[in-house]
């Protein structure tokens, strides 16, 4: 048998980069392709990288930009809706103590960054281009068929293309996203000189209100409600329906919300979970990120467990000539065993929100679930 070394990477977000620049780090022929014609380089507003996150983009070799791009913390508040802070509570550094427990950044400028790493590491890069059809017929391999016009082989196939993705249904599987019943609103917004770690209010209109400082000069802030039908609230009205609950809150929160005005820079989705169960492949094709599981935001390990998929994956194919249903579903049993109590915590944190049960131990499924992070993945 050949040795396997073209590989396919479905998908331009965090995990599909971060797969591409380690596979190209060892050595390994990848084609990237990507849905969005930008490489969804503008999209989003903010993201809380904790240290497991963090451990990861050190690997990729993008530690230094993404420090001096985000804003570093280590401590997370608990507020009254008026703004009374009631506890502060130190984070543990799932990373290592060598990394900050937690950095905040801009989405859009943590995209620029990894594009620019997988730019450096000479895969094959094409935008506005999908898949169209996945053959395995033909022996140890798979040919694809894009929307380009073009067809390729390739040893493997990852399928990074997030929550809807395309390749999970192509290759049978068919779970997908559930919503929890909750949704988030969430806007970037200037940062205020006193918001310099993140702040959770609980309570008020909203299950949580909360902020992430993302630089210098800027934070992320966000509110969470339950979902409601999407049709039902026009695009035009999001600066409103956002204001309309963070007016509410004291503290922080009236400058904060001074600043939510453009409808256009407010984004609302609703919180989903889905885990994968069973395998994580079909034949030569491998689900990694959220097209394998996603959890609601409440945990903020979306991306974090994305990379940490890509980094076991990649190492996992690097250490061995031999890329079988074996060593597909060794990956899928030693991310399953990580994924799964994180997914789990994530979804009871906000069914607790939504039940209003008051005597839930929320510290205490934090502290497990993080002290867990903490271990290499």
């Amino acid at each position: 048998m050949s040795t396997p070394r073209t590989v396919l990477v479905i998908g331009g977000g965090a995990a599909g980069n971060a797969a591409t620049i380690l596979l190209r780090r060892a050595g390994i022929t990848v084609d990237l392709v990507e849905a969005k014609d930008d490489w969804n380089a503008t999209a989003g507003s903010g993201i809380t990288l904790q240290g497991n996150a963090l451990r990861v983009l050190r690997e990729l070799g993008v530690w230094d930009e993404v420090e001096k791009s985000g804003y570093g913390f280590g401590a997370v508040g608990i507020t009254t809706p008026d703004g009374t802070v009631l506890h502060v509570a130190e984070d543990l550094r799932t990373g290592g103590d060598d990394l900050p427990a937690t950095v905040g950044m801009q989405r859009p400028q943590l995209q620029r960054i990894l594009i620019d790493a997988v730019r450096a590491s000479g895969a094959t890069v094409r935008l506005g281009v999908r898949p169209l059809s996945l053959d395995q017929s033909a022996g140890d391999g798979v040919t694809v068929r894009f929307s380009d016009g073009t067809e390729n082989r390739y040893d493997l196939v990852i399928a990074a293309d997030g929550l809807g993705s395309a390749t999970r249904a192509a290759i049978g599987i068919t779970d997908r996203p559930e919503p929890t019943g909750m949704a988030i609103w969430r806007v970037a917004a200037p940062r205020p000189a006193g918001v310099t770690r993140t702040d959770l209010a609980y309570g008020g209109p909203a299950y949580i209100a909360g902020y992430c400082p993302t630089s210098d000069d800027t934070l992320y802030a966000y509110v969470v409600e339950a979902n409601r039908d999407r049709a039902a609230i026009p695009a035009d009205s999001y600066a409103g329906e956002m204001r309309a609950l963070a007016r509410h809150y004291g503290g922080n929160w009236p400058e904060i919300t001074a600043h939510i005005t453009d409808p256009a820079q407010v984004n609302y989705t609703w919180f989903d979970r889905m885990l994968v169960e069973g395998s994580w492949h079909r034949g030569r094709v491998v689900l990694v990120g959220d097209a394998a599981h996603c959890c609601p935001p409440t945990l903020a390990q979306g991306a974090a467990l994305s990379m940490e998929d890509a980094w076991v994956l990649t190492q996992m194919l690097a250490a061995t000539d031999t890329w079988d249903d074996a060593l597909l579903q060794a990956y899928y049993e030693r991310r399953v065993a990580r994924v799964r109590p994180i997914v789990e915590a994530s979804v009871q944190i906000g069914q607790w929100q939504l039940d209003g049960v008051r005597d839930a131990d929320l510290p205490g499924l934090m502290g497990r679930t993080m002290t867990m992070l903490r271990e290499l993945p």
